[in-house]
């Protein structure tokens, strides 16, 4: 596959889709959109060259998005980039899904937005996290369920896990864990249950005291016990004494700042069609051809992130074995391809006549593999119509970076969604 980028644009006769009109016309303070082509070569077809722009199209800022989404989780976006779809692809009541629904994001900000959300992944733990936030409980029913429990004692108690808790906080942790699991098991779980269970699943660990954990690594991933005996050795810290029921109640008063009765309304309206799946993405029965208006997703980037690894202690606390969750890692690009031209090809079939797709990919390996360019083809193998490349570049990103100049991470510093459509 023969690729180039960055091409001059040349002028066309032909009329172009409103999007395209307003992201040449787009400007960020001041900055005016950089415009190019992304030319994909095929062996026995002729090239895919599809328009690409580059601005910051969508701000940078860390907490500018609902209070809702105030959720770790590794290798997501912001909200902001399935708002930027929503808004230009779909009306009120439309289904908007994202097939690798990781923590949420795109389906909270279509109920946000009115539209129906669905969302598909293959990890359990994906809608113990995204779930609750759709229909969450009041601050004042999550404190009173928290303070009728009884946490001073637990069956089980891993005694290895003091290396990143206090031994009373632990057991507060095993006691909760041990109610969650009960009620899960005898089909008692509620919504105020499960809202707990996500709270307290991002509560774990972290680098705050805001987290159950004595200092650690981010909440996006968990240290293995090993690791988290060296950070403590190295720092020379022990776990202190932390309040459970007291770290839940503020974090969901944190999560609930911005739901409003306005924001429930909406939320209970889109809600009432909602479809969660747990399963592969290249097969959703649940979902009805011809059914959605949008997908904003974001695969896995090949095997940047091990997210059995990272999520080993969450799936612990929800009862998941994460070893045998079958998350798709791929190290050639031409395996991840072919995983992806099949869920493209499901995507297809769910997708209405009309309908977009936004695909958020990126750079990996220090720049030398643009995904963008690989996911082309598996559209177009799946009888979808590129229509562009959107490059959101920030404050923090090299404008030459999303020409190919040698990126700084393993992962990404850009977004970079390809827009399809179906004809």
């Amino acid at each position: 596959m023969r690729t180039s980028t960055a091409q001059r644009l040349p002028v066309s006769p032909v009329p172009q889709p409103e999007i395209v009109r307003e992201l040449r016309a787009f400007q960020w303070n001041g900055r005016a959109t950089k415009r190019g082509l992304t030319s994909v070569g095929l062996a026995k077809t002729k090239p895919i060259v599809v328009q690409t722009f580059v601005n910051e199209f969508w701000t940078s800022k860390q907490r500018a998005a609902h209070s809702l989404h105030e959720v770790s989780y590794r290798a997501c976006f912001k909200p902001q980039l399935p708002r930027f779809f929503i808004d230009r692809f779909t009306a009120p009541g439309d289904v908007v899904y994202d097939p690798f629904m990781g923590r949420g994001t795109t389906i909270i900000e279509a109920a946000l937005a009115g539209r129906v959300p669905a969302g598909c992944d293959i990890n359990p733990l994906s809608p113990m996290l995204a779930q609750p936030r759709l229909s969450p409980p009041t601050p004042e029913e999550v404190e009173a369920r928290l303070a009728a429990l009884d946490l001073s004692r637990a069956v089980s108690y891993p005694r290895e896990l003091e290396a990143f808790y206090h031994p009373d906080t632990l057991r507060e942790i095993c006691a909760l864990r041990e109610h969650l699991m009960a009620r899960q098991q005898n089909g008692s779980i509620d919504a105020i249950d499960r809202w707990i269970r996500m709270v307290a699943i991002n509560r774990l660990t972290g680098h705050s005291p805001g987290f159950f954990s004595v200092y650690t690594l981010p909440p996006n991933q968990a240290a293995s016990i090993d690791s988290q005996s060296r950070i403590n050795a190295r720092r020379r810290q022990t776990p202190p004494r932390r309040d459970v029921r007291q770290l839940i109640a503020a974090k969901t008063r944190s999560l609930l700042s911005d739901c409003d009765s306005a924001t429930r309304a909406t939320l209970l309206r889109s809600v009432q069609r909602a479809t969660l799946m747990t399963g592969p993405a290249r097969s959703t029965p649940q979902l009805r051809s011809n059914s959605v208006s949008l997908v904003v997703t974001s695969p896995p980037f090949l095997d940047v992130v091990n997210y059995a690894a990272d999520n080993w202690l969450r799936g612990w606390f929800g009862g998941i074995d994460t070893a045998a969750v079958e998350i798709s890692m791929y190290r050639k690009v031409a395996d991840w391809q072919a995983s992806m031209t099949d869920v493209f090809r499901e995507i297809a079939r769910v997708l209405r006549p009309g309908g977009h797709v936004a695909f958020e990919v990126g750079e990996v390996r220090n720049g030398k593999i643009k995904l963008e360019e690989a996911v082309l083809p598996c559209g177009v193998a799946a009888g979808l119509d590129p229509l562009l490349i959107v490059i959101n570049a920030q404050q923090f990103t090299k404008t030459a970076n999303c020409w190919g100049v040698k990126n700084n991470s393993k992962g990404t510093n850009t977004n970079r969604i390809v827009v399809f459509r179906k004809q």
